[in-house]
């Protein structure tokens, strides 16, 4: 395995760090398309580009249920009017990382995911781990043990966020740290 390539099982995407994928965002995706530079999150399978929209021109006694309403209508224009733009950038982000590219917006307090994977993931669990994820499904929090598996690995991200973030950044700081190391030949 070279070093620029995943370490997960089964997968070839090269590596590339958050900057080098926010440095060429910046340099591809239109200026005018959110207020300030878009949220990216990278992983082994997938590229997601989270943008700010700018809030739609309502009357500050707008009531909620009209702000909310022209959100959506932002949201469902921007996602409209970019569309062809976006799967060229996405066709060719994946050429060039190995990787899908997803799209979401926010605007005001709606948000919008486009496009999202959903990636099967293989695991083993013993009786007891099982058995908690049984207890989700039958408990009707979960239609199946994969959906049971699903909401608690989002219940860690929910709870564990900072420990996570410190995590992400330290393999970062590892990985910028093995690319500035001697090349082998």
């Amino acid at each position: 395995m070279g070093p620029r390539e995943s370490k997960r099982q089964g997968t070839t995407s090269p590596q590339v760090t958050t900057e080098e994928l926010r440095a060429w965002l910046l340099g591809r995706l239109p200026e005018d398309w959110f207020v300030g530079p878009p949220r990216v999150t990278v992983d082994s399978d997938e590229i997601l580009i989270v943008g700010q929209l700018s809030p739609p021109d309502l009357s500050s006694d707008a009531e909620p249920a009209s702000v909310r309403a022209a959100e959506t209508g932002r949201i469902s224009r921007f996602r409209a009017d970019t569309r062809e733009n976006r799967i060229s950038i996405a066709q060719e982000g994946r050429f060039r990382f190995g990787r899908t590219i997803s799209w979401g917006v926010e605007v005001g307090a709606s948000a919008q995911n486009f496009t999202m994977m959903s990636v099967p993931v293989m695991t083993r669990l013993r009786q007891s781990e099982r058995t908690v994820l049984d207890t989700l499904v039958d408990s009707g929090v979960a239609r199946s043990r994969s959906d049971a598996l699903a909401w608690c690995v989002k219940l860690v991200a929910s709870n564990a966020d900072e420990w996570l973030l410190q995590l992400r950044q330290a393999m970062e700081s590892v990985e910028t740290i093995r690319q500035q190391g001697p090349t082998v030949a």
